[in-house]
């Protein structure tokens, strides 16, 4: 039996940054591909979506980026043995990369799929979704980039909403479900369970 050998090894997927205080060389990242579409995948988890996503559109690259160190060498296996060359990783936290390491205008879409709601009322303050979040999110999208979360916690929602409410940089627009976007593993556990996921797309202005 003939064995079939990836064409990426998982070791090669993982970023490591030169300076954490600059923003990433993507050319130096991506090499021939890097002026393809990138979308940011933040809090990538064991990387069910990301793999997903980045086997629909080998055409796009992808960036992974999670802080739990085995998440990130399972997100990293996966998408070698996926054949996945449009997807990098880097074990990060989600506000620090998206403020300091993404290039400014690099970004087409920007996922945040089911962040942690801090649901305690004292932790609300750790909240990824607040008005700095979305100034870095607005300045690493190009213009039209679209930002786009997911969440199972109602009142974690809301507080999106509010916060979404009183920010100008960003036009909300309708999003129905996709069956070609895939399902996080959370998302598979929630509608298991018969959970509502509540959803928001943003789009950069200007």
């Amino acid at each position: 039996m003939q064995t079939v050998t990836s064409p990426i090894s998982a070791d090669a997927l993982e970023i490591f940054p030169e300076d954490y205080f600059a923003p990433l060389d993507l050319a130096a990242i991506f090499g021939a591909r890097s002026n393809a579409p990138l979308e940011i995948d933040l809090g990538c988890g064991d990387g069910a979506f990301l793999t997903a996503m980045a086997s629909q559109a080998p055409e796009r690259n992808f960036i992974g980026v999670e802080r739990l160190l085995g998440r990130v060498r399972r997100t990293c296996r996966r998408n070698a043995q996926a054949g996945n060359c449009n997807v990098r990783v880097i074990r990060i936290e989600s506000f620090y990369f998206l403020k300091y390491l993404l290039p400014p205008g690099s970004a087409s879409v920007i996922h945040v799929m089911f962040p942690d709601p801090w649901p305690k009322k004292r932790h609300h303050a750790r909240r990824l979704v607040q008005t700095g979040f979305l100034d870095a999110a607005r300045a690493a999208l190009q213009p039209g980039g679209e930002l786009r979360l997911t969440t199972d916690n109602l009142p974690y929602f809301q507080h999106m909403e509010e916060v979404f409410a009183s920010y100008p940089g960003f036009e909300r627009e309708p999003w129905e479900p996709d069956a070609l976007y895939p399902q996080t593993d959370f998302e598979a556990r929630f509608r298991a369970q018969g959970l509502p996921i509540y959803r928001a797309l943003l789009r950069r202005k200007g």
